[in-house]
């Protein structure tokens, strides 16, 4: 095991680099990141990130789950968060293949069904049918156009569409108007 990490410390230090003048920033970057920093970076981005690094190395980094998500935001790949997002630890999926029914377990990892753990919705639809299939569509959480089956839980209801006027109002309103 390391040596234990004094938070104060660490603190300290990350004071002390926002504290940084531009060349000192870029000689910490080399002693950092051991090459020349980005041209495009900004004096702020740079000390942000020697700071992010030191915390990294203090505390430890992402764990694999939140590193994926990152990397699927940093990708585009909006389907692939968005479903993650949605579907927390505990959700249970279900559906009816040739008469028989399927439970899938949302997991940390994954996804469980018969008992093994899968690693997308796209590799159980393989497994429970044979063939390929888009798993979150196979599970009725996505249309073919890719847009949501399902409102996301948090999503606001829209407006409720105004009434319409009662057959009476809609007749003087024509009156008044035909009269100007």
């Amino acid at each position: 095991m390391g040596q234990p990490v004094d938070p104060e410390a660490i603190e300290a230090e990350i004071d002390r680099i926002r504290s940084l003048g531009v060349d000192a920033l870029r000689m910490r970057w080399r002693l950092t990141y051991g090459s020349t920093r980005p041209a495009a970076l900004t004096k702020d981005l740079i000390a942000r990130m020697i700071a992010y690094r030191l915390q990294e190395d203090a505390f430890g980094g992402l764990d694999r789950a939140t590193a994926k998500l990152l990397d699927a935001y940093a990708r585009g790949d909006k389907a692939r968060t968005e479903l993650t997002r949605r579907l927390k630890p505990g959700t249970v999926l279900v559906r009816e293949y040739q008469g028989e029914r399927h439970t899938v377990t949302v997991v940390p990892d994954g996804f469980v069904w018969h008992e093994t753990t899968y690693g997308s919705l796209s590799t159980v639809a393989r497994a429970i049918t044979g063939t390929a299939w888009n798993g979150p569509r196979f599970f009725g959480l996505r249309t073919r156009g890719g847009e949501q089956a399902v409102p996301k839980p948090d999503a606001r209801r829209s407006k409720p569409a105004r009434r319409a006027s009662p057959p009476w109002k809609k007749k003087d309103r024509l009156q008044t108007e035909r009269r100007s």
